[in-house]
């Protein structure tokens, strides 16, 4: 049987984001149990009508990416309390179709929400604001467990040096949990 295809998108393209160290932990949790990619869509232009079809490489591409993914992950920032416009720009993008007889690619696509942040409460509006739009592109959202964690540059036990990514166990308990999610929508096909 082939390996399970995850598709992360983080949505900050700074180089030492905090959420793109979230997935990489991720994807070392995940090992070989499944092909785990990060999308790089930094040249996916603003959405504008005028230059949907045909629509620009980088959007072909991540359209691409997402049709022969098993799943997608979203690792949010939170920004005044929202996700970041750069994550809802490649969505708008993909939420529509690739051509008048192209089906779109985000419909039924398994999918789950992660985040990290220097701020007390995580990324839990970002991600809630996310399942609002996800659960209207009808997207088959692992909504329970999410990951937001809080406080990025305190460690919760006062030393200087916080603990590694790779053992919180929520994310640990989170990376579980979607496999098998994605594990019975791959067998249920």
């Amino acid at each position: 049987m082939e390996k399970i295809k995850i598709l992360a998108v983080v949505g900050s393209f700074r180089k030492e984001s905090y959420n793109r160290k979230l997935a990489m932990a991720a994807k070392e949790l995940i090992g070989d149990r499944a092909d785990f990619t990060i999308l790089e869509y930094r040249d996916v232009p603003f959405f504008d009508q005028d230059i949907e079809f045909p629509a620009p490489d980088a959007v072909k591409s991540a359209r691409d990416a997402v049709r022969v993914a098993d799943a997608i992950w979203l690792f949010t920032p939170e920004y005044n309390h929202f996700f970041p416009g750069a994550l809802k720009n490649l969505i708008d993008w993909l939420s529509r179709p690739a051509g008048k007889n192209e089906p779109r690619v985000l419909p039924g696509k398994p999918v789950t929400i992660s985040g990290i942040s220097p701020g007390p409460f995580g990324t839990v509006l970002a991600q809630d604001h996310l399942v609002t739009l996800i659960s209207y592109l009808n997207m088959d959202i692992m909504n329970a467990p999410r990951v937001a964690i809080p406080n990025t540059n305190k460690p919760p036990d006062g030393s200087d040096t916080p603990a590694p990514l790779t053992e919180n166990p929520f994310l640990i308990a989170q990376v579980d949990a979607f496999l098998e999610f994605i594990g019975k929508r791959v067998r249920d096909q």
